[in-house]
């Protein structure tokens, strides 16, 4: 069965950081692209960075671009997300997903891991 679990969410003050990590199992997340996506309460889901394993590309939300930094390990097999400079409205539930073609659209992206809380908050 392929399952993806997110990691490192929690609580941190405004302007501090976190970093979330997202691993496979069943699969691996090589030749994948691989998002993380977030919703915040009352919201839609919102796609804020991908990474294609393959060849490095990137892409970021407008809303995190300078603040969040996406990367992959393929040593360990994990995608990580920095994120740096955390406001209140980066709260929400994070997930990454996992598809073989997509941006930051969720709907392209077929597998998916729970999600991890992260609040910013005072």
């Amino acid at each position: 069965q392929w399952k993806l679990v997110e990691s490192g969410g929690g609580v941190v003050q405004p302007g501090g950081s976190l970093r979330l990590s997202c691993a496979a199992s069943g699969f691996t997340l090589g030749g994948f692209v691989v998002g993380w996506f977030r919703q915040a309460p009352g919201k839609e889901r919102e796609g804020i960075s991908c990474i294609m394993t393959n060849d490095g590309t990137i892409l970021y939300a407008n809303s995190v671009k300078g603040r969040f930094t996406i990367s992959f390990d393929s040593a360990n097999d994990t995608v990580s997300l920095q994120m740096n400079s955390l406001k209140p409205d980066d709260t929400g539930v994070y997930s990454c997903a996992a598809a073989t073609y997509g941006f930051l659209d969720p709907d392209l992206y077929p597998y998916w891991g729970h999600g991890t809380q992260v609040t910013v908050s005072s």
